[in-house]
């Protein structure tokens, strides 16, 4: 197979996925303006179309991952030897994975005394990883122009984070909250 091919599935999943999350961006907003307007069933139907489409999100991510490590020998090479066709959405190269921001994350919100509000925690994620982010991180999205790339995936690494229990189900609506397992991980990972 040519890493051409190999390339242009690894992006056409990176769009797919952020696609998806404008999707879910849109339907967030849907569902907080119910909940502030008093429409309370209507938010909480808006708010489970959410989860369904963050479950997706999650099935075509794990998909990524497996296309990954099939050509994780060429993954290099592919990145310095091919330039990616335009495919619409995502510029040329790959978006720091979601997996870079769980330590940052997890180290601010200690900090912060084990809770934070989003803007703040983000705020603080990318002092800590500004050396580390790519260009394409740095890049407005389509489907959120207020937002770089990297705060859109820093909000979906917590929600990952979350998932596996790091990070508290909101008990607060935009306050991140670390728990005892995010503790834990963070020990054992540095």
């Amino acid at each position: 197979m040519a890493t051409t091919d190999v390339t242009a599935v690894g992006t056409a999943f990176e769009m797919l996925i952020e696609s998806v999350e404008g999707v879910v961006d849109d339907i967030n907003q849907a569902g907080g303006r119910a909940f502030q307007q008093g429409r309370h069933d209507e938010a909480r139907k808006v708010l489970h179309q959410a989860d369904v489409l963050m479950a997706f999100r999650k099935k075509i991510t794990s998909l990524r991952d497996e296309w990954a490590s099939l050509y994780s020998e060429q993954e290099e090479e592919v990145k310095q030897t091919v330039r990616r066709r335009d495919l619409g959405k995502l510029p040329k190269g790959i978006k720091t994975p979601e997996k870079e921001y769980y330590l940052p994350i997890l180290r601010t919100l200690v900090e912060m005394g084990g809770s934070g509000r989003v803007a703040p925690v983000c705020d603080s994620v990318y002092k800590k990883m500004k050396k580390i982010l790519k260009p394409v991180d740095m890049e407005k999205l389509n489907s959120v122009p207020h937002d770089p790339r990297w705060r859109n995936t820093a909000q979906w690494a917590r929600n990952e984070m979350k998932d596996m229990g790091l990070i508290a189900k909101d008990f607060t609506f935009g306050v991140w909250e670390i728990t005892d397992a995010g503790r834990e991980y963070l020990e054992k990972s540095g």
